[in-house]
């Protein structure tokens, strides 16, 4: 009996909890729209090669799905479609030799977005961080200078980076920046963000036979968005 009493208060005190932390209020906001900027792209090699940052475009559709507002932070769910130009640069230390390779991705970043403003009708500073997918669709090269006096990176016996192709076209990785959403009353969103991507995985083969234990993208985001509401709770 002694026992069966204590349950009760235990699970009396739980239910108690819960009821009082559902303190956030219910949102059924969907946006969508699109998305364009510029990347500046580095990849990590190991061992290491001199680069410079590479510029590249990248534009995309956005899905965002705002479902609660918790105290003064809107919490949503975004995910997005992108096309991006990833790649490397190097230079050499004098002159204008050089060679570029331009890798090109889908990208697919899911995103938890934490904001804090005004939902609509004004200024809305945000936290994007998630997970974010890739697939190498393609892939250009190009080298600048006649070539003299410059040599890659290469160890006896194996391949330079300028003879690999691509070999491992999925990547993932982990992204996150923040923005500002400026809004209006009637559910128009102009956003202006920068983001930081951190490569988990490598474009090339990593074993103890070939040249990189490393090879991942390492990338610097800046870029303005343009969403609209096609559906809206009503508060």
């Amino acid at each position: 009996m002694k026992r069966h009493y204590i349950s009760y208060i235990v699970c009396l005190l739980l239910s108690t909890h819960v009821t009082n932390a559902q303190v956030g209020e219910a949102r059924t906001d969907l946006a969508l729209g699109a998305s364009a900027g510029c990347v500046l792209n580095q990849v990590s090699f190991k061992p290491s090669i001199r680069q410079t940052m590479k510029l590249g475009p990248t534009i995309g559709f956005t899905a965002r799905y705002t479902c609660e507002k918790y105290f003064s932070l809107v919490c949503a769910f975004q995910g997005e479609l992108n096309y991006t130009q990833a790649g490397w640069k190097e230079k050499t230390e004098t002159g204008d030799n050089g060679y570029q390779r331009t890798v090109h991705y889908v990208q697919l970043p899911l995103l938890a977005n934490l904001g804090y403003g005004r939902e609509r009708g004004g200024v809305k500073g945000f936290l994007v961080v998630g997970p974010q997918l890739g697939f190498c669709i393609g892939e250009t090269m190009k080298t600048t200078g006649d070539g003299s006096g410059y040599v890659p990176y290469q160890l006896d016996g194996l391949p330079n980076q300028h003879d690999l192709k691509v070999q491992r076209k999925f990547e993932y990785g982990i992204t996150g920046g923040l923005g500002m959403d400026v809004s209006t009353k009637k559910g128009h969103h102009f956003i202006i963000e920068g983001r930081y991507f951190y490569g988990l995985s490598d474009m090339f083969k990593n074993s103890k036979k070939d040249p990189f234990a490393r090879s991942a993208n390492s990338t610097i985001t800046a870029k303005v968005s343009y969403l609209f509401d096609v559906k809206k709770t009503k508060f």
